[in-house]
Protein backbone atom coordinates (compact mmCIF):
# COMPACT_ATOMS: atom_id res chain seq x y z
CA UNK A 1 0.00 0.00 0.00
CA UNK A 2 1.49 3.47 -0.68
CA UNK A 3 2.02 5.18 2.27
CA UNK A 4 -0.46 7.86 3.43
CA UNK A 5 0.14 11.54 2.57
CA UNK A 6 -2.23 14.17 3.10
CA UNK A 7 -3.07 16.75 1.67
CA UNK A 8 -8.97 26.09 -9.32
CA UNK A 9 -13.05 25.79 -8.64
CA UNK A 10 -14.75 24.45 -5.40
CA UNK A 11 -18.83 24.81 -4.29
CA UNK A 12 -20.19 27.98 -3.98
CA UNK A 13 -19.96 28.27 0.05
CA UNK A 14 -15.85 27.44 0.07
CA UNK A 15 -15.56 29.78 -2.84
CA UNK A 16 -16.67 32.55 -0.66
CA UNK A 17 -14.71 31.45 2.23
CA UNK A 18 -11.86 31.78 0.24
CA UNK A 19 -12.42 34.75 -1.34
CA UNK A 20 -13.34 36.62 2.05
CA UNK A 21 -10.17 34.88 3.48
CA UNK A 22 -7.40 36.39 0.73
CA UNK A 23 -9.22 39.82 0.19
CA UNK A 24 -8.60 39.99 -3.26
CA UNK A 25 -5.20 37.19 -3.97
CA UNK A 26 -7.69 34.36 -4.79
CA UNK A 27 -7.29 35.75 -8.76
CA UNK A 28 -5.17 32.98 -11.72
CA UNK A 29 -1.76 33.26 -10.73
CA UNK A 30 0.94 35.04 -13.15
CA UNK A 31 -2.11 37.57 -13.97
CA UNK A 32 0.14 40.66 -13.59
CA UNK A 33 3.11 39.06 -15.00
CA UNK A 34 4.73 39.11 -17.91
CA UNK A 35 3.96 35.40 -19.96
CA UNK A 36 7.23 36.22 -22.47
CA UNK A 37 9.78 36.58 -19.99
CA UNK A 38 11.75 33.53 -19.97
CA UNK A 39 12.38 31.96 -16.45
CA UNK A 40 15.92 33.59 -14.75
CA UNK A 41 17.28 30.10 -13.94
CA UNK A 42 16.76 26.82 -14.73
CA UNK A 43 15.59 25.56 -11.46
CA UNK A 44 12.63 26.38 -9.34
CA UNK A 45 12.65 25.72 -5.72
CA UNK A 46 9.40 24.48 -4.18
CA UNK A 47 8.91 24.81 -0.17
CA UNK A 48 6.46 23.00 1.08
CA UNK A 49 5.16 21.12 4.01
CA UNK A 50 6.13 17.07 5.29
CA UNK A 51 3.33 15.94 3.83
CA UNK A 52 3.99 17.12 -0.07
CA UNK A 53 4.35 13.97 -2.06
CA UNK A 54 3.36 13.44 -5.67
CA UNK A 55 3.10 10.19 -7.74
CA UNK A 56 6.35 9.25 -8.95
CA UNK A 57 7.09 10.62 -12.64
CA UNK A 58 4.97 13.75 -11.78
CA UNK A 59 7.15 16.60 -11.23
CA UNK A 60 8.85 14.71 -13.98
CA UNK A 61 6.66 15.56 -16.57
CA UNK A 62 7.03 19.17 -15.51
CA UNK A 63 10.41 19.64 -15.68
CA UNK A 64 10.62 17.40 -19.39
CA UNK A 65 7.61 19.59 -20.03
CA UNK A 66 9.68 23.30 -19.29
CA UNK A 67 13.00 22.25 -18.91
CA UNK A 68 13.13 23.45 -15.62
CA UNK A 69 14.60 21.01 -12.82
CA UNK A 70 12.46 21.49 -9.16
CA UNK A 71 14.49 21.20 -5.74
CA UNK A 72 11.60 20.08 -2.90
CA UNK A 73 12.37 21.72 0.06
CA UNK A 74 10.06 20.73 3.14
CA UNK A 75 10.00 22.92 6.08
CA UNK A 76 7.79 21.15 8.75
CA UNK A 77 4.33 20.79 9.38
CA UNK A 78 1.72 23.56 7.46
CA UNK A 79 1.66 25.19 10.43
CA UNK A 80 5.33 25.51 10.67
CA UNK A 81 5.85 25.91 7.33
CA UNK A 82 3.60 29.23 7.76
CA UNK A 83 5.96 30.35 10.78
CA UNK A 84 9.48 29.91 8.31
CA UNK A 85 7.96 31.98 6.04
CA UNK A 86 6.80 34.95 7.56
CA UNK A 87 10.27 34.78 9.51
CA UNK A 88 12.30 34.65 6.42
CA UNK A 89 10.53 36.79 3.89
CA UNK A 90 13.30 38.83 3.68
CA UNK A 91 15.52 36.34 2.27
CA UNK A 92 13.09 33.34 1.15
CA UNK A 93 13.31 29.67 1.18
CA UNK A 94 13.00 29.29 -2.58
CA UNK A 95 10.63 30.56 -5.36
CA UNK A 96 6.91 28.92 -5.15
CA UNK A 97 5.08 27.55 -2.28
CA UNK A 98 2.19 24.98 -1.52
CA UNK A 99 0.65 23.84 1.79
CA UNK A 100 -0.82 27.15 3.14
CA UNK A 101 -4.16 26.50 4.48
CA UNK A 102 -6.99 28.44 4.82
CA UNK A 103 -6.32 28.49 8.96
CA UNK A 104 -2.87 30.32 8.36
CA UNK A 105 -3.15 32.28 4.72
CA UNK A 106 -4.18 34.92 6.20
CA UNK A 107 -1.22 35.22 7.88
CA UNK A 108 1.21 35.01 5.13
CA UNK A 109 -0.38 37.43 2.73
CA UNK A 110 -0.75 40.14 5.47
CA UNK A 111 3.30 39.94 5.77
CA UNK A 112 3.71 40.54 2.32
CA UNK A 113 5.25 37.12 1.50
CA UNK A 114 3.48 36.18 -1.32
CA UNK A 115 3.86 38.04 -4.87
CA UNK A 116 0.37 38.42 -6.34
CA UNK A 117 -2.12 35.63 -6.30
CA UNK A 118 -2.26 32.59 -4.08
CA UNK A 119 -4.59 29.77 -6.00
CA UNK A 120 -6.05 27.02 -4.65
CA UNK A 121 -5.18 23.21 -5.14
CA UNK A 122 -6.89 20.96 -3.20
CA UNK A 123 -9.34 20.63 -0.13
CA UNK A 124 -10.23 18.32 2.87
CA UNK A 125 -11.93 17.56 5.85
CA UNK A 126 -9.78 17.31 9.37
CA UNK A 127 -11.68 15.42 11.62
CA UNK A 128 -11.31 12.65 14.56
CA UNK A 129 -10.76 9.03 12.95
CA UNK A 130 -11.19 5.85 14.73
CA UNK A 131 -9.36 2.42 15.10
CA UNK A 132 -12.50 0.64 14.64
CA UNK A 133 -10.54 -2.96 15.21
CA UNK A 134 -9.44 -1.44 18.93
CA UNK A 135 -12.75 -0.40 19.67
CA UNK A 136 -14.47 -3.67 18.38
CA UNK A 137 -11.91 -5.70 20.53
CA UNK A 138 -12.58 -3.27 23.62
CA UNK A 139 -16.41 -3.61 22.83
CA UNK A 140 -17.00 0.12 23.56
CA UNK A 141 -18.82 2.56 21.06
CA UNK A 142 -16.60 4.71 18.80
CA UNK A 143 -17.79 8.07 19.88
CA UNK A 144 -19.96 10.31 17.19
CA UNK A 145 -19.23 14.17 18.31
CA UNK A 146 -16.51 16.29 20.36
CA UNK A 147 -18.66 16.40 23.18
CA UNK A 148 -18.36 12.72 23.21
CA UNK A 149 -14.83 12.95 23.40
CA UNK A 150 -14.70 14.11 27.07
CA UNK A 151 -16.22 11.22 28.59
CA UNK A 152 -14.96 9.21 30.75
CA UNK A 153 -14.60 6.13 28.74
CA UNK A 154 -12.28 7.68 26.44
CA UNK A 155 -10.31 8.78 28.66
CA UNK A 156 -6.57 8.53 27.50
CA UNK A 157 -7.86 7.60 23.93
CA UNK A 158 -6.92 11.10 21.69
CA UNK A 159 -4.50 12.39 20.30
CA UNK A 160 -4.16 15.69 18.56
CA UNK A 161 -1.96 18.08 17.30
CA UNK A 162 -0.50 21.41 18.59
CA UNK A 163 -2.49 24.51 16.62
CA UNK A 164 0.82 26.36 17.27
CA UNK A 165 2.61 24.30 15.07
CA UNK A 166 0.13 22.68 12.57
CA UNK A 167 -2.72 23.41 10.32
CA UNK A 168 -4.81 20.65 11.43
CA UNK A 169 -4.41 21.42 14.77
CA UNK A 170 -5.17 24.66 14.00
CA UNK A 171 -8.11 23.63 12.08
CA UNK A 172 -9.28 21.16 15.19
CA UNK A 173 -8.92 24.31 17.50
CA UNK A 174 -11.46 26.22 14.83
CA UNK A 175 -13.90 23.51 14.81
CA UNK A 176 -14.47 23.57 18.54
CA UNK A 177 -14.40 27.48 18.74
CA UNK A 178 -17.48 27.04 15.88
CA UNK A 179 -19.01 24.64 18.46
CA UNK A 180 -18.92 26.14 21.35
CA UNK A 181 -17.88 29.90 21.12
CA UNK A 182 -16.43 32.52 22.99
CA UNK A 183 -17.49 31.48 26.37
CA UNK A 184 -17.39 27.39 25.75
CA UNK A 185 -14.07 26.43 23.64
CA UNK A 186 -11.93 27.04 26.37
CA UNK A 187 -14.39 24.74 29.29
CA UNK A 188 -14.27 22.26 26.32
CA UNK A 189 -10.13 22.37 25.86
CA UNK A 190 -10.10 22.04 29.86
CA UNK A 191 -12.38 19.21 29.64
CA UNK A 192 -9.93 17.13 27.15
CA UNK A 193 -7.18 17.95 29.22
CA UNK A 194 -8.98 16.42 31.92
CA UNK A 195 -9.50 13.60 29.84
CA UNK A 196 -5.55 13.07 29.40
CA UNK A 197 -5.54 14.22 25.61
CA UNK A 198 -2.48 13.78 23.95
CA UNK A 199 -0.79 16.67 22.20
CA UNK A 200 1.98 16.66 19.61
CA UNK A 201 3.64 18.76 17.28
CA UNK A 202 3.19 16.88 14.20
CA UNK A 203 0.16 15.56 12.08
CA UNK A 204 3.13 12.68 11.21
CA UNK A 205 3.49 12.14 14.57
CA UNK A 206 0.30 12.06 15.66
CA UNK A 207 -0.84 9.55 12.66
CA UNK A 208 2.13 7.02 12.61
CA UNK A 209 3.40 7.26 16.05
CA UNK A 210 0.59 7.48 18.44
CA UNK A 211 -2.59 5.92 16.33
CA UNK A 212 -3.25 2.50 17.08
CA UNK A 213 -4.66 2.25 13.66
CA UNK A 214 -2.37 3.43 10.94
CA UNK A 215 0.26 1.00 10.42
CA UNK A 216 -0.69 -0.49 14.44
CA UNK A 217 2.62 0.66 16.53
CA UNK A 218 0.95 3.17 18.85
CA UNK A 219 -1.32 3.41 21.67
CA UNK A 220 -4.10 5.41 20.81
CA UNK A 221 -7.29 4.95 18.88
CA UNK A 222 -8.62 8.15 18.44
CA UNK A 223 -6.17 10.45 16.40
CA UNK A 224 -6.79 14.17 14.57
CA UNK A 225 -6.41 13.43 10.96
CA UNK A 226 -8.83 14.00 7.57
CA UNK A 227 -12.04 12.52 6.43
CA UNK A 228 -10.23 10.74 3.83
CA UNK A 229 -7.60 9.15 6.07
CA UNK A 230 -9.61 5.92 6.25
CA UNK A 231 -8.98 4.89 2.59
CA UNK A 232 -5.39 4.21 3.19
CA UNK A 233 -6.54 1.54 5.59
CA UNK A 234 -8.52 -0.13 3.31
CA UNK A 235 -7.50 -3.95 3.76
CA UNK A 236 -7.64 -6.87 0.41
CA UNK A 237 -11.36 -7.18 1.43
CA UNK A 238 -12.32 -3.65 0.53
CA UNK A 239 -13.19 -2.73 4.26
CA UNK A 240 -11.16 -0.11 5.99
CA UNK A 241 -9.59 -0.59 9.51
CA UNK A 242 -10.36 2.98 10.31
CA UNK A 243 -13.35 5.70 10.34
CA UNK A 244 -13.53 9.00 10.40
CA UNK A 245 -16.11 11.15 12.84
CA UNK A 246 -17.97 13.39 10.06
CA UNK A 247 -19.26 15.05 13.14
CA UNK A 248 -15.98 16.35 14.28
CA UNK A 249 -14.79 17.64 10.77
CA UNK A 250 -13.66 21.36 9.91
CA UNK A 251 -13.02 22.13 6.06
CA UNK A 252 -9.54 22.77 5.12
CA UNK A 253 -7.96 24.15 1.64
CA UNK A 254 -4.62 24.76 0.88
CA UNK A 255 -3.30 26.94 -2.03
CA UNK A 256 -0.24 27.52 -3.75
CA UNK A 257 1.73 30.94 -5.01
CA UNK A 258 4.76 32.77 -5.69
CA UNK A 259 7.30 33.64 -2.33
CA UNK A 260 7.68 37.58 -3.08
CA UNK A 261 11.35 38.05 -3.55
CA UNK A 262 11.79 34.39 -5.42
CA UNK A 263 14.82 34.02 -6.86
CA UNK A 264 12.91 32.81 -10.46
CA UNK A 265 9.54 33.96 -10.45
CA UNK A 266 8.32 33.07 -13.42
CA UNK A 267 10.00 29.47 -13.12
CA UNK A 268 7.85 29.74 -9.71
CA UNK A 269 4.36 30.86 -11.78
CA UNK A 270 4.73 27.47 -14.22
CA UNK A 271 4.79 25.33 -11.32
CA UNK A 272 2.13 26.69 -9.43
CA UNK A 273 0.20 26.69 -13.30
CA UNK A 274 1.03 22.94 -13.11
CA UNK A 275 -0.12 22.07 -9.70
CA UNK A 276 -3.52 23.07 -10.97
CA UNK A 277 -3.23 20.83 -14.06
CA UNK A 278 -5.16 17.80 -15.03
CA UNK A 279 -2.09 15.63 -13.94
CA UNK A 280 -1.54 17.17 -10.66
CA UNK A 281 -5.22 17.29 -9.59
CA UNK A 282 -5.82 13.80 -10.67
CA UNK A 283 -3.07 12.53 -8.84
CA UNK A 284 -3.74 14.30 -5.37
CA UNK A 285 -6.22 11.36 -3.89
CA UNK A 286 -3.89 8.86 -4.54
CA UNK A 287 -0.84 10.66 -3.12
CA UNK A 288 -1.97 12.72 -0.91
CA UNK A 289 -5.27 12.01 0.31
CA UNK A 290 -6.72 14.82 -0.88
CA UNK A 291 -9.54 16.27 -2.46
CA UNK A 292 -9.00 18.24 -5.47
CA UNK A 293 -9.64 22.00 -6.21
CA UNK A 294 -11.08 21.09 -9.51
CA UNK A 295 -14.67 19.39 -8.78
CA UNK A 296 -14.58 17.32 -12.26
CA UNK A 297 -11.40 15.37 -11.66
CA UNK A 298 -11.38 12.15 -11.24
CA UNK A 299 -11.37 10.65 -7.88
CA UNK A 300 -10.73 6.49 -6.45
CA UNK A 301 -13.87 4.24 -6.50
CA UNK A 302 -13.03 3.65 -2.75
CA UNK A 303 -13.32 7.31 -2.01
CA UNK A 304 -17.28 7.23 -2.02
CA UNK A 305 -17.36 5.19 0.66
CA UNK A 306 -14.70 5.48 2.53
CA UNK A 307 -13.08 9.20 2.22
CA UNK A 308 -16.59 11.49 2.25
CA UNK A 309 -16.56 14.84 2.69
CA UNK A 310 -18.18 15.83 5.77
CA UNK A 311 -22.12 16.72 4.62
CA UNK A 312 -22.08 19.83 7.36
CA UNK A 313 -17.88 21.04 8.32
CA UNK A 314 -17.33 23.52 10.86
CA UNK A 315 -16.68 27.23 9.69
CA UNK A 316 -14.99 30.15 11.24
CA UNK A 317 -15.42 33.40 9.22
CA UNK A 318 -11.77 33.60 7.73
CA UNK A 319 -12.03 37.62 8.95
CA UNK A 320 -12.27 36.11 12.40
CA UNK A 321 -9.90 33.62 11.94
CA UNK A 322 -7.43 36.56 11.23
CA UNK A 323 -8.85 38.66 13.88
CA UNK A 324 -8.27 36.48 16.46
CA UNK A 325 -5.67 32.89 15.50
CA UNK A 326 -3.30 34.27 18.28
CA UNK A 327 -5.46 34.97 20.61
CA UNK A 328 -7.02 32.07 20.66
CA UNK A 329 -3.72 29.45 19.91
CA UNK A 330 -2.22 31.44 23.00
CA UNK A 331 -5.69 31.00 25.24
CA UNK A 332 -5.26 26.82 24.09
CA UNK A 333 -1.63 27.13 24.86
CA UNK A 334 -2.60 28.15 28.33
CA UNK A 335 -5.43 25.69 28.79
CA UNK A 336 -4.08 22.62 27.50
CA UNK A 337 -0.29 23.00 28.25
CA UNK A 338 0.04 25.12 31.12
Amino acid sequence: MTMFRRTAVTAAAASVVSALLLAGCTGQPGDEQDGDASPASDTVTLVTHDSFALSDGILDEFEDETGLTVEVNAAGDAGTLANQLVLTKDAPLGDAVFGIDNTFASRVTDEGVIAGDLAQIDRGDVCINADKEWFAEQDLDIPETLEDLTEPEYQGLLVVTNPATSSPGLAFLLATYSAFGDNGFGDYWAALRDNDVKVVDSWEDAYYVDFSGADGDGDRPLVLSYSTSPAYTVTDDGESTTTALLDTCFRQEEYAGVLAGADNPDGAWELVRFLQSDTVQEDLPGSMYMYPADEDAALPEEWVEHAPLADDPYEVDPEEIAAHRDEWIEAWTAIVLG
